[in-house]
């Protein structure tokens, strides 16, 4: 529980502190667009301080395959809170993640995604859910990096393995943004915390980063079933890497 309770200290301590350093940033964005970025490092920083405080110890493949000369689609299998806390402090660039229509309820963390251009978005309301996808794709076109989740909520099975179909809506982003497709992999995450939940343990996983794709390098019939190719590259993924945790 000493993890458990250090990791809320932190996370209290940072919302507390990024009221003020919200105006401040904010001021600063109407300056420079690099205000908003600067803000990731610092929130980057924190969740660094987070892994390491819970014991979480990552083992990182392919960092080097993310594209440094534009913006890029991440899409991961999700299994954990952690997946979000992990790759956020490995992203090289200004990012965002699509994250579920219910954090948009929570005070100042909301304010602290909205400004970081993350965007919420509702399952049940198709109509949204599209109209958040267009918002996610300009971004995209924009220089701004999205991560998303394709299964659309956390893998509760128990399974690791047993991933949900991934939602071909999703991939609207990289053809409507013009973005490689980047897809990542996360291995035992949920041992973290969900697996044993309230309590935090030390755990191994990996995080890999495969070869980014281009939406235009597909063929028709992948374009028309990318959702079930992009998951069975990273169930391909996460296979290769389990002996490793």
């Amino acid at each position: 529980m000493i993890r458990l309770i250090l990791a809320l200290i932190l996370i209290l301590f940072y919302l507390i502190l990024s009221m003020p350093l919200l105006l401040i940033f904010w001021l600063l964005s109407k300056i420079t667009p690099r205000a908003r970025y600067w803000y990731q490092r610092m929130g980057q920083v924190l969740l660094v301080t987070i892994w390491f405080v819970c014991g979480a110890k990552p083992t990182i493949i392919g960092k080097e395959k993310i594209p440094k000369d534009t913006a890029v689609l991440f899409v991961g299998n999700h299994e954990s809170y952690f997946d979000v806390i992990l790759a956020y402090s490995l992203m090289i660039g200004p990012t965002a993640f699509v994250a579920k229509d219910a954090f948009k309820k929570i005070p100042v963390l909301s304010w602290n995604m909205r400004f970081l251009n993350c965007l919420f978005i509702d399952r049940e309301n198709m109509r949204q859910g599209v109209r958040t996808i267009m918002q996610a794709a300009d971004l995209a076109k924009e220089g701004t990096s999205i991560f998303i989740f394709p299964e659309g909520t956390r893998n509760k099975s128990g399974d690791e393995m047993n991933l949900a179909p991934f939602h071909d809506g999703s991939f609207k982003v990289a053809q409507r943004g013009k973005v490689p497709i980047v897809p990542v992999s996360f291995n035992n995450t949920a041992e973290i915390f969900e697996n044993h939940a309230p309590k935090v343990k030390s755990a191994k996983v990996v995080i890999e980063f495969g070869d980014p794709v281009a939406w235009e390098d597909m063929d028709k019939d992948t374009q028309k079933h990318v959702g079930e190719h992009f998951r069975q590259i990273i169930l391909d993924m996460m296979t290769k890497n389990r002996e490793l945790v």
